[in-house]
């Protein structure tokens, strides 16, 4: 057994997976500590184009954090990716150093394309792989989602948008709760992204799909009505779309004291948790027209872009294998 870590710096949460790989063998991982904290790395990232100071201090501390866990847990390797909001920001070095001092290895800005493959490969170990079916991995994150498809032979096609909770609470639901043309401006943007999506892959052969990330986990967590945020319960749990669509409605027009009381719901996620929903209810409704029918389900998982990245790691691949856009 190998120990190795992983960190995903996105533009809402910054995540943390030590595990231990079973290599040469099985390749299976046995989670030593799985962490998620909210920073939102991305706030104002949009208006602004830069990181705020406020956001790199709760970064870096969450980083110091990771670090000592690390040490005390002994990971042989460790790797550091950033995502969506950190490709483009003015400050980028000052986000690299800081995060360099601290745990020793430097952040890897890791392109739309890779995130994609990292996710799917993490995502669909939810599945009992029976066939060639093709499947969509959606990982729905604060500032971009990607889209990847393909069957259990790996990744075929991948690309990468600018929406996300945090992105779109920032820049069309600002009213709690939001109101109906907020709704609607934040409904065409997503829209608009899905077509240019289909016109690189092809959506309307999908099969199945699954979603991953906080947005995804929480609205099922919703659905399910747990008492308590539950990863193993929600891990693999297959909704109906319309089950999916009423608490996708529920959690957009909460407002945010609603929110706040329930139970599974993370204190970081409370304010933008209804723009990730809409986000995530207008994708199955799009997949569901485009395959005429076809998807009426969706699966979410609890094992994403952290372990790919603990695979790569433990197989010491340099980056993820690139898919077609």
């Amino acid at each position: 057994m190998m120990r190795v870590a992983a960190i995903d710096c996105g533009t809402n949460s910054i995540r943390l997976l030590i595990a231990d790989v079973d290599l040469p063998g099985s390749g299976a991982l046995r989670d030593v500590v799985r962490r998620m904290t909210v920073v939102r790395l991305g706030e104002g990232v949009d208006q602004t184009g830069k990181f705020s100071a406020e956001a790199l201090r709760r970064t870096f501390a969450a980083v110091d954090d990771y670090a000592a866990l690390i040490r005390k847990h002994q990971a042989q390797a460790v790797r550091f990716v950033a995502t969506s909001a950190s490709r483009d920001v003015s400050n980028r070095s000052e986000f690299i150093a800081g995060v360099k001092a601290r745990l020793g290895v430097e952040p890897e800005i890791i392109r739309g394309s890779e995130e994609a493959g990292l996710s799917f490969s993490g995502a669909v170990s939810v599945l009992d792989w029976d066939s060639n079916r093709k499947v969509l991995v959606v990982d729905l994150g604060g500032g971009s989602t990607e889209f990847v498809m393909g069957t259990c032979a790996g990744a075929e096609h991948a690309t990468s948008t600018d929406m996300g909770c945090v992105r779109f609470t920032e820049r069309h639901m600002r009213t709690d709760p939001p109101e109906e043309t907020e709704c609607s401006m934040a409904t065409f943007e997503t829209l608009t992204f899905l077509e240019n999506v289909a016109q690189v892959m092809p959506l309307h052969e999908i099969e199945t799909v699954i979603g991953v990330a906080g947005t995804v986990t929480t609205v099922t967590a919703h659905a399910l009505k747990l008492e308590d945020y539950d990863a193993e319960t929600i891990h693999g749990a297959e909704l109906s779309l319309d089950a999916v669509q009423q608490s996708v409605e529920q959690l957009i027009h909460s407002t945010r004291d609603q929110r706040a009381a329930m139970p599974f719901m993370h204190p970081g996620r409370v304010d933008v948790i209804g723009a990730g929903a809409l986000i995530w209810g207008t994708i199955l409704d799009y997949l569901n027209k485009i395959t005429e029918g076809r998807v009426t389900t969706a699966i979410a998982s609890e094992h994403d872009i952290l372990d790919g990245l603990v695979m790569s790691v433990a197989r010491d691949e340099p980056a993820a294998q690139e898919v077609t856009s």
